[in-house]
């Protein structure tokens, strides 16, 4: 995309909203989530996070590269499982089915990056459970993919934790937790097959499950996007591994990197930084190029000057209410 139009927008980007036509508002770290009625109204924001904390800096289009990129992968996943999307009537907003959310994350791992080869760098060969064998480096593959839990926390860090810990603690019970790792694989292997197909390697993601009123189970929240995956390009892959190189990759994990890089990794005493304007537009520039990478579609942007104004409408219109 032209870097003239994303610079256009960044003084035009979702930083959050406060949508008094709608009730019992929740701001989670990127999604503003209203109630009507039996559904939800979920705003994907342009806010960005890293490190359990919320940058005061926004992204232009994110928000649209994360709810477009979502409700393409629900509809691409509707076979394994159901999902909580009822109409998406603009590029920010998704209109959902109300779920009891489940209080863990399911993070499947299908290479050895991020948290995981942080963990093992630093002499950890266990993960929520799972052993890790020897031998391994960054970024390697490992012999299958792996689920690593972890649970939800309101505020801080979510905390890893094993099968074994869910069930102890009763968190889950056992067969709801099974049928949840059961689909958590399938749908990542799904993901991988998507991304395969189009160059891409998905290395890593998380999944978030729901309880309809049937105690029926629900995919909520997102799916495989820049904000809950890590993908390599497939193509040097190999050849950067041999060499023992970083990936070429697209993720928020190279805005971790430039957060590590200026002294931030969300630690007691550490100063956020700011990002300059030239970072927001290669964020942006990522996402962007994610979602056309996945999709085989070009990224046809909303460029209103006034993106509150377009949701409110388009929300009303949807709903019903005038």
């Amino acid at each position: 995309m032209n870097e003239q139009v994303i610079r256009g927008q960044l003084d035009a980007t979702v930083s959050g909203t406060s949508f008094d036509f709608l009730s019992g508002r929740y701001g989670g770290k990127v999604r503003d989530t209203y109630r009507h009625e039996d559904r939800l109204v979920l705003i994907t924001s342009d806010r960005i996070s890293a490190f359990d904390h919320i940058l005061r800096q926004t992204i232009p289009f994110k928000g649209q590269v994360l709810n477009r990129l979502a409700a393409w992968f629900f509809e691409q996943t509707s076979d394994i499982v159901t999902n909580h999307v009822i109409s998406v009537p603009d590029p920010n907003v998704t209109i959902a089915k109300r779920c009891q959310a489940l209080p863990v994350e399911f993070v499947v791992r299908g290479y050895l990056a991020g948290h995981a080869w942080r963990t093992y760098k630093s002499g950890g060969r266990e993960l929520c459970g799972k052993e890790l064998p020897e031998g391994l480096q960054q970024n390697s593959r490992l012999p299958q993919p792996i689920l690593t839990p972890a649970t939800k926390a309101a505020e801080g860090h979510d905390e890893d934790i094993s099968r074994a810990g869910i069930l102890e603690r009763g968190i889950l019970s056992e067969s709801l937790f099974d049928e949840l790792e059961r689909i958590s694989l399938a749908l990542f292997a799904r993901g991988t097959e998507r991304a395969a197909e189009r160059g891409l390697i998905l290395v890593d993601t998380k999944y978030e499950f729901g309880l309809d009123e049937d105690g029926g189970i629900v995919l909520i929240d997102e799916i495989h996007t820049p904000d809950s995956s890590r993908y390599f390009y497939s193509d040097t892959y190999d050849e950067l591994l041999a060499a023992d190189e970083p990936q070429r990759q697209l993720s928020k994990e190279f805005v971790r990197e430039w957060l590590m890089a200026h002294g931030f990794q969300g630690l007691d005493g550490q100063q956020l930084p700011d990002l300059p304007d030239a970072f927001r537009i290669q964020v942006a520039q990522r996402y962007i190029e994610l979602y056309e990478q996945i999709t085989g579609e070009s990224f046809e942007p909303e460029t209103s000057s006034d993106p509150i104004s377009r949701m409110e409408s388009s929300i009303k219109q949807e709903l019903n209410l005038g």
